[in-house]
């Protein structure tokens, strides 16, 4: 009976999709980023070379879900590393054209 209650679905955060974490490359700098996945959705005090993708969807009904990309750079501010819940392309490593 609880699902014929109207709820809507939340969305919060940064949605990423993994065509856009596909065009990341190693070394581009914090613009290039920037523009590819737009602003971070929280960089830390004192950690300024990582950056944080959060996104949290609930579902008017059911489980909800969260996906994360943690965005490393080096002390040069260029593009060291990601992790999280988006696999790096098989292109990450490859020179930036």
């Amino acid at each position: 009976m609880e699902k014929l209650v109207y709820r809507i679905d939340i969305n919060q955060g940064n949605y990423v999709e993994q065509s856009a974490v596909d065009k990341l490359k190693f070394g581009m700098t914090k613009a290039q980023v920037r523009y590819v996945l737009g602003s971070p959705m929280l960089v830390e005090n004192g950690y300024p070379n990582t950056w944080y993708y959060i996104y949290h969807h609930t579902p008017g009904h059911g489980e909800s879900v969260q996906k994360d990309l943690i965005v490393n750079f080096n002390d040069q501010g260029t593009l060291a590393d990601i992790t999280g819940d988006y696999p790096k392309s098989d292109a990450f490593y490859e020179k930036i054209q």
